[in-house]
């Protein structure tokens, strides 16, 4: 990639950023490159949209409670 579409891309996820915390979106940069990008190989924008939603309604995985062996003495 050559410097002016590297600036390009900097200067466009930067907006594409700006935009989601304006909105609320609670997606990083990172997050919203990988969104673009699959974007611009031709995944449906809405479809990805809907997924993400999916993702954010799911709880988080819960984490095995830690087991305290008792020992009587």
């Amino acid at each position: 990639m050559d410097p002016e579409a590297a600036h390009t891309a900097r200067e466009s996820l930067d907006l594409v950023f700006h935009m989601s915390n304006i909105l609320e979106t609670g997606l990083d940069r990172h997050t919203l490159s990988i969104l673009i990008a699959l974007c611009e190989m031709g995944l449906n924008p809405e479809a990805l949209a809907a997924v993400v939603k999916e993702l954010h309604r799911e709880p988080p995985p819960s984490s095995p409670m830690p087991t305290t062996s008792s020992s009587t003495p």
